[in-house]
């Protein structure tokens, strides 16, 4: 679904769009600052006008929403639009500058970096970490409402080493559970996905003896079914007795969710458990000023964290060609990393609020934003 600027009434529901516009309008009242839901630009709601466009990871949908609805009410003469094209593709729209900014659950490998900072005016980019959520591994089985899986049996599912649902393997870390003979159906992305990326990411690290290709963004073996975007995934899923997926967990709806094994424990993907592998993170060496990309802790042994992640960033330029363009990006991105941007996209979407001090180092390069 595209979010685009002529539809974006219908996509939004009323309810939420004016809940989360009076949200803003509130915010707006009050003192601009990097904690609450205002710009912080310094610029009013009438001086900012124009287009604000966006592409990418479709993991960011439902936030999207909640986001486009907070700064719109804030900001209503910016005609703004996302379209949850898929991580690459928005990536590359960002680079060929074809939009103002991208989102995206990888981030820039090295030669994308190169080409985004030949786009910026300035030669820097910003990457933000502003939306955290697990991958759940999300599965259509009836009778089983819980499954403990193992990184090296969820390897083995999606490698299709492992066909069957009684397998010895799901059975041993399922003793108390009524597994049918019944054949497995993986599902996995079309399109070119950071979710895939993170996952692919997450079964080379922690079961390399099973998964041996190396982390991509488009799915990288034969077999099972394929669907494009979140949506197109977990659609199989609900169809198909047996199947499973790998998803933004926020986008599982009634479908069943299995606990990962970390350390001597089995994890369940949540909120809070996202967050707390992503602080335990180190940043990706080399980046610039304002690029704050992590590598994920997949090997965590973390009591409570879940290391099937995604980090979602934005990414952007710190100086556009256009005062505009500059203007509408950072009052956007003020808005997302607030406390009250979060929040909107937590009850919108499930996923993590970004922590105080990932707040402080995105209000570094939101503050940074300019034109030049």
């Amino acid at each position: 679904m595209k979010l685009s600027t002529t539809s974006r009434a219908a996509v939004l529901s009323t309810a939420l769009a004016s809940t989360l516009a009076l949200a803003a309008c509130g915010a707006a009242n009050e003192s601009e600052s990097s904690s609450g839901g205002g710009s912080g630009s310094g610029e009013s709601a009438q001086q900012l006008s124009g287009d604000l466009v966006g592409a990418g990871a479709s993991s960011q949908q439902a936030a999207m929403e909640a986001w486009q609805a907070g700064f719109q009410g804030e900001y209503p003469d910016v005609d703004f639009s996302y379209d949850p094209v898929g991580s690459g593709g928005g990536r590359e729209q960002f680079i060929a500058g074809a939009t103002d900014f991208a989102g995206s659950d990888a981030a820039l490998d090295e030669e994308e970096l190169a080409s985004a900072q030949e786009r910026c005016a300035g030669g820097e980019v910003f990457e933000l970490p502003n939306y955290i959520s697990p991958i759940a591994v999300i599965y259509n089985l009836e009778g089983v409402d819980e499954l403990n899986l193992r990184p090296a049996t969820i390897a083995g599912i999606f490698t299709g080493q492992i066909t069957n649902w009684n397998d010895p393997a799901i059975a041993a870390d399922n003793p108390d559970a009524t597994l049918p003979d019944q054949a497995i159906t993986p599902v996995h992305r079309a399109d070119d996905s950071g979710t895939t990326d993170n996952f692919t990411d997450y079964l080379f690290q922690a079961a390399g003896d099973v998964w041996t290709s190396e982390p991509d963004g488009v799915w990288p073996l034969p077999g099972g079914e394929a669907a494009n975007g979140t949506s197109g995934v977990v659609g199989v899923v609900e169809s198909t007795a047996g199947a499973i997926t790998y998803a933004d967990a926020s986008r599982a709806g009634d479908l069943g969710v299995a606990n990962v094994a970390v350390g001597d424990e089995f994890v369940a993907p949540t909120p809070e458990s996202a967050a707390a592998v992503v602080e335990n993170s180190p940043a990706v060496e080399g980046r610039g000023e304002y690029d704050f990309a992590v590598e994920v802790n997949r090997l965590t042994e973390g009591s409570g964290e879940y290391p099937v992640v995604l980090v979602s960033y934005h990414v952007g330029c710190v100086t556009y060609d256009d005062q505009a363009a500059a203007d509408n990006v950072k009052a956007f991105m003020q808005y997302v990393v607030s406390e009250d941007g979060q929040q909107a996209a937590a009850d919108n979407a499930g996923n993590a609020p970004i922590s105080d001090t990932l707040r402080e180092q995105a209000q570094t390069a939101v503050d940074a934003i300019n034109a030049g």
